[in-house]
């Protein structure tokens, strides 16, 4: 049977359309984790991509293209369409081998001689044949195959099921393909890739908003502009074009996430779509989660799973996990969602909230019902069901949640319903609102006659409010009856909690290797998630006794785990998250790594000033302002140092005061700014007098560390050596004491920078230093110091012959516009003498000048030019040049 010729010109033309690689997106950001150079995708025959509109699946599979062309491939790209016709599809497949692949003659025979009827599937197989016997190593990407007819679909099925050994393939969905490839997969010859691995990370999300933006963009800006969008490909892409419009970066961010590009974005949604379906997303836009049979209870209608499965696979507004029926709507589209819902009447959202409660009620979704009660106006029923649920959410660490309720609890309801007293003074001791949460339980811990478990659990939070409230001695004081045995029960929630408490006062006391001891007695066996957030402060706890200690690199191996599953289970912006962050920023930055650094403490610091412990906000402030130095940019530096003040004051934590001030003092001083430092030294001694009385031992000792650190180095800007060398010898005495370890390999090079300047022996004090960072892996330890003590340590390195120490980081310059002269890629389309005429055709030289330049005869170039002209199927000179570019056989081209 002949094949139905197909001759007409507008459908050429469309096929040629169908056949042609879209063009590469102005800000698109290669990541290495999805470069063919990846292992997951090395030896895969077949590839599939599959994910809802919005997610990059086009741009990816042309960054692909782009990967193939360069390892000497021959790329054929095919756009499916929605026709049913087998023959049609045929056609496609023959054309994109010509377009792509540079073979105008492919196919030639196979469509004069084979038929195709509906089921049959010969012209696939003399395809596969034909493609067999080429001597291409060919790629085939089908983008948009979710359009593909039945009829289509089986016999794209059935060539990734007889593929020939130099044929791959890479498919581009919305869905539809699981059971197509299901065998595939399991024998290894196919690779799935959903939704998650399209998702930009957060670093890819802050090197994409740096390429486009540069210096323009802050860290922490591009940390928020990430967490709005989640990491959604098209997210980012309306944020960024919106921001692009404005001035100031920092302050259009908030204003473009929370009305105009979200608002905008959903009202061109909701104008393309149909009533019916803008009126189903604004009503399940009520509920955080969403389930089909949730989705069927708020609207009323048995066909609403069905409509949610097409709306997830039309529109790109949702977040698909893998393995779950539930989805939510992503938080730029869902905010702009809730927006309309509340122009609705208020009856009807009044309704379509008792909808929710009924439905999350009977699923055993108590904490989602109680919020949906409230709103519904059923608040005793709001307050019965919050009561069953608050106190295991904020023993799983859901402590907003609980400040929230707080809000809307009356106090009446809080005297008179005891769980929920224990839930908000938890809450409340975790935060910067400490005092409020000792007024709550106050009454209980000194009542004799009260259960001792429930005494213990008040003395358990009056002590994490002294924790938070930078109180050490009262700490210790309110735990001190309970600590010398075990706790009233063994359950492995309080055993947590009772080592945790133990090891955070050891590490206050100065015996930080006894805090891990004290965690390492717990069993770990019961691992559920009611004791999850306790083993998760254990965690920080541990990473903190290794941070106290010095001990960078041991450190990280307990924080960098821990900050992982913290994240993950917690959320980024969780003040545990936030904490764990703070001390793996620090360590991370005494390695010299200070780009990560900055990327762990993005957007985190507001987090920390508020509802992180005093140590971690200081910790915070104080690494967030050494990275600015360290990048040049003191004002900034010294800018979030009288913000940490601020924090200081607002929180009446003046040890935060002191500490600010003292770190202001050694960056002064390594200008030798004398002036300003002794100005600044005095702040601090008034600061000190006025907090001093009333305090104990330990929180005297703390801050006379920071105070006479301070004091040392305005003696060092005065440039007065002898005293400041005996300064730092008095401080490196309580340094000692507390087990310092950083800060006393610190003190110990000052001291002795400061005794060389005085004309004393310091050079044996030095290198017993220079040999602990070495050992610590403290790289950037000497530099922060002070720069004189870092050349000092360099020449003393060099003259010694030891290994030199890492001082700074090198500015790494700003990759360039390539200026590169026109290079053909290597590919298997044109042979190496047609690359290099190629070549020589961009620079517009003439057929004789290229002739001279290859050394051949002009009648060579003329052949060469003619197959150069088949092959691309170009009419002209010029056309050749731009057809290369387009295929991604030329780079460098103007």
């Amino acid at each position: 049977m002949n094949f139905a010729p197909i001759d007409a010109s507008a459908t050429y033309s469309e096929l040629v359309l169908k056949t042609m690689p879209p063009r590469a997106p102005r800000h698109q950001l290669p990541r290495p984790r999805l470069s063919l150079g990846d292992e997951q995708f090395r030896d895969c025959p077949v590839i599939v991509v599959q994910a809802p509109p919005g997610f990059g699946k086009t741009s990816l599979l042309g960054q692909w293209r782009r990967e193939y062309l360069a390892r000497g491939a021959a790329v054929a790209w095919m756009t499916a369409d929605d026709g049913d016709d087998l023959q049609r599809f045929l056609h496609c497949l023959v054309q994109a081998v010509r377009f792509g692949c540079g073979r105008p003659a492919f196919g030639r025979l196979l469509l004069e001689t084979v038929g195709t009827k509906p089921g049959e599937l010969e012209g696939v197989t003399a395809w596969l044949a034909e493609v067999a016997q080429s001597s291409l190593d060919m790629v085939l990407i089908v983008d948009e195959a979710e359009r593909l007819s039945s009829g289509n679909f089986a016999a794209l099925t059935y060539l990734l099921h007889n593929l020939s050994p130099n044929l791959h393939v890479v498919i581009g969905a919305r869905g539809g393909l699981d059971a197509a490839i299901a065998d595939l997969v399991d024998y290894g010859q196919a690779l799935s890739l959903g939704p998650d691995a399209l998702r930009f990370r957060l670093d890819e999300s802050m090197l994409l908003a740096r390429n486009r933006f540069g210096e323009k963009l802050d860290t922490d800006t591009a940390a928020r502009l990430h967490e709005l969008t989640e990491g959604w490909p098209l997210g980012l892409q309306i944020l960024m074009a919106g921001l692009e419009k404005g001035g100031d970066l920092r302050a259009g961010l908030p204003l473009m996430s929370g009305s105009e590009s979200g608002s905008g974005f959903v009202g061109g949604l909701l104008t393309n779509l149909g009533r019916e379906d803008a009126d189903f997303l604004v009503r399940i836009s009520i509920v955080d989660l969403i389930h089909p049979d949730l989705a069927a209870a708020l609207n009323g209608v048995a066909g609403a799973p069905e409509q949610l499965a097409r709306l997830i696979r039309e529109t790109p507004v949702f977040v698909v996990g893998d393995d779950s029926d539930w989805v939510r709507l992503h938080n730029l589209v869902r905010d702009a969602l809730r927006r309309k819902l509340a122009e609705l009447p208020e009856a009807e959202r009044r309704d379509l909230h008792l909808r929710a409660m009924r439905w999350l009620a009977d699923h055993g979704m108590i904490q989602d019902a109680a919020r949906h009660a409230h709103e519904a106006g059923q608040h005793d029923l709001a307050y019965d069901l919050a009561e069953k649920c608050l106190y295991e959410a904020v023993t799983q660490g859901r402590q907003e949640m609980v400040l929230r309720w707080l809000d809307l609890l009356p106090d009446a309801e809080l005297k008179k319903r005891f769980r929920l007293r224990l839930a908000a003074a938890w809450a409340l001791a975790l935060s910067e609102r400490h005092n409020e949460a000792k007024a709550l339980v106050s009454d209980i811990i000194d009542n004799p006659a009260v259960d001792p478990l429930l005494r213990y659990e008040c003395a358990l939070i009056a002590s994490g409010a002294a924790y938070y409230a930078d109180e050490p001695d009262l700490y210790i004081e309110l735990l001190q009856p309970w600590l010398a045995g075990p706790p009233p029960d063994r359950e492995q929630r309080v055993l947590q909690m009772h080592a945790n408490r133990q090891a955070a006062m050891a590490i206050m006391t100065g015996d930080p290797a006894r805090a891990r001891r004290c965690l390492q007695a717990v069993p770990h066996a019961d691992f559920d998630k009611r004791y999850r957030y306790g083993i998760r402060w254990g965690e920080f706890i541990g990473g903190l006794s290794y941070y106290w200690e010095g001990q960078g690199v041991l450190a990280e191996e307990v924080l960098r785990p821990a900050l992982g599953n913290a994240d993950a289970e917690l959320g980024r912006r969780h003040p545990l998250s936030c904490m764990i962050a703070s001390l793996l920023a620090a360590s991370v930055f005494d390695r010299d790594r200070v780009d990560e650094a900055a990327e762990l403490l993005a957007n985190r610091l507001d987090v920390l000033e508020r509802v992180g412990t005093p140590e971690t906000a200081l910790i915070g402030y104080r690494t967030a302002a050494r990275i600015a130095a360290a990048k040049g940019v003191e004002h900034r530096a010294l800018d979030l140092l009288e913000v940490m003040s601020a924090v200081g004051v607002a929180r009446n934590l003046p040890r935060l005061c002191v500490a600010s001030l003292a770190e202001q003092v050694r960056m002064h001083a390594g200008r030798f700014r004398s002036e300003t430092c002794r100005a600044l030294v005095q702040r601090i001694d008034e600061i000190v007098a006025e907090h001093l009385q009333g305090k104990g031992p330990l929180w005297c000792a703390s801050v006379e560390v920071l105070q006479r650190l301070a004091h040392a180095h305005a003696l060092i800007a005065a440039q007065e050596w002898a005293a400041a060398a005996e300064g730092l010898g008095r401080a490196l005495t309580m340094i000692e004491i507390a087990r310092l370890g950083r800060w006393r390999i610190e003190t110990m090079a000052l001291r002795a920078f400061a005794m060389e300047r005085a004309g004393q022996e310091g050079r044996p004090l030095l290198l017993e230093a220079m040999n602990l960072a070495q050992t610590f892996s403290l790289s950037r330890v000497f530099v922060d110091a002070h720069p004189a003590l870092a050349d000092w340590v360099r020449r003393t390195s060099e003259e010694d012959g030891g290994q030199r120490i890492q001082m700074a980081r090198t500015a790494r310059p700003l990759p360039l516009r390539s200026t590169a002269a026109p290079r053909a890629v290597p590919s298997m389309v044109l042979t190496p003498k047609e690359r290099e005429v190629l070549e020589h055709l961009a620079r517009n030289l003439s057929n004789k000048e290229i002739a001279q330049a290859m050394e051949v005869g002009e009648e060579t170039i003329k052949w060469h030019l003619k197959n150069l002209f088949g092959k691309l199927d170009a009419g002209t000179r010029k056309h050749v040049v731009r057809r290369a570019q387009l295929l991604g056989l030329l780079e460098g081209a103007d």
